[in-house]
């Protein structure tokens, strides 16, 4: 037997592998090949004599793998995947709907930047703590050093470190703007869970029933995606900008009032409740679910009393008119 470094075999025409050869042509381990093989995920090679033979076909599953692995997928559903490819069912078009998720969410492309400009643009004085913050939240990534070049960094969002910039240009501390981000980070990673949750539920349901979808499914998902990847942007945008126009005119309006601004007490205060009413709301929403629900509950009941009143007074004005 001959390795696709020597040639081809004399009785199949077809390149045949060492266990060592398949490792070097694929990038994969030889402990890897056999776990993978041990898995299912590989199919098991032939016996020849006293060696096993690869051939083209495992050279392609372990390429197949590798590029699932880079996509975010567990070893147990690429097993998935491959076994509904293996009886027939397409991957093409789940593998598109994977590309589509994962390819970029916007228009902005990234950029460099050299140490000597990150510093310059921050007022001048390196600041290790901050750069370290940047690279541990992806504002920065770390280059590989090039001969003739200074300390680089891969910016993904040049947007975001402008505004970083024209903030700390505006007397913000660094320090400030970086725990800013974090808690705007958990804000809106929320809202995009609510939005997946939301479309999935009304609309990718139906595409996604068999698992692994079938391969027009897949497709159909992907195009999908492709109608409505810009509308969580365009209705956070819209709902931002409405809620910033509100809140700046009511802050602007505090801050030239003559008046100071009145007290408030939001201290939570300690309220007693029938035991039977706990056990009942425990019953329904579980021993960690009973505070939001009493509070809930209490601020709907709150906000139908208002309404009745002011209902209940525009019945009266007519009355009197």
């Amino acid at each position: 037997m001959r390795s696709v470094g020597a040639g081809l075999s004399e009785q199949s025409a077809q390149p045949e592998y060492r266990i060592e050869d398949l490792a070097h042509h694929s990038g994969a381990t030889v402990r890897t090949i056999r776990a993978y093989q041990d898995r299912g995920l590989l199919p098991r090679p032939e016996r020849r004599g006293r060696s096993n033979v690869y051939g083209d076909a495992h050279l392609a599953r372990l390429r197949q793998i590798a590029d699932l692995l880079d996509r975010g997928y567990t070893l147990a559903s690429i097993k998935e995947l491959l076994e509904a490819w293996d009886t027939g069912r397409g991957l093409g078009g789940v593998l598109g709907l994977v590309a589509e998720v994962h390819g970029p969410w916007t228009d902005e492309e990234a950029d460099r930047i050299s140490r000597a400009e990150l510093d310059a643009r921050f007022g001048g004085t390196p600041d290790e703590e901050a750069i370290r913050e940047a690279v541990e939240l992806g504002v920065l990534e770390r280059l590989p050093s090039r001969e003739g070049r200074g300390e680089e960094y891969l910016v993904p969002s040049p947007q975001e470190l402008a505004v970083a910039a024209e903030l700390y240009a505006a007397g913000v501390p660094l320090v400030a703007i970086t725990g800013h981000l974090k808690e705007l980070r958990d804000q809106v990673e929320h809202i995009a869970s609510r939005f997946l949750e939301f479309t999935t539920e009304h609309v990718f349901a139906r595409y996604l029933e068999h698992r692994p979808p079938t391969d027009a499914d897949a497709h159909e998902a992907a195009t999908m995606v492709r109608r409505l990847r810009p509308l969580a942007q365009q209705t956070v945008d819209a709902e931002l900008a409405r809620a910033m126009q509100l809140l700046a005119t009511r802050h602007l309006q505090l801050h030239l009032s003559p008046e100071p601004p009145e007290e408030r007490d939001d201290q939570p205060r300690p309220v007693s409740l029938p035991a039977g009413t706990v056990r009942a709301v425990q019953g329904l929403v579980g021993a960690e679910g009973i505070e939001a629900f009493i509070a809930a509950a209490t601020e709907r009941e709150v906000n139908k009393r208002i309404l009745d009143a002011l209902a209940s007074k525009q019945h009266k004005d007519r009355e009197v008119d």
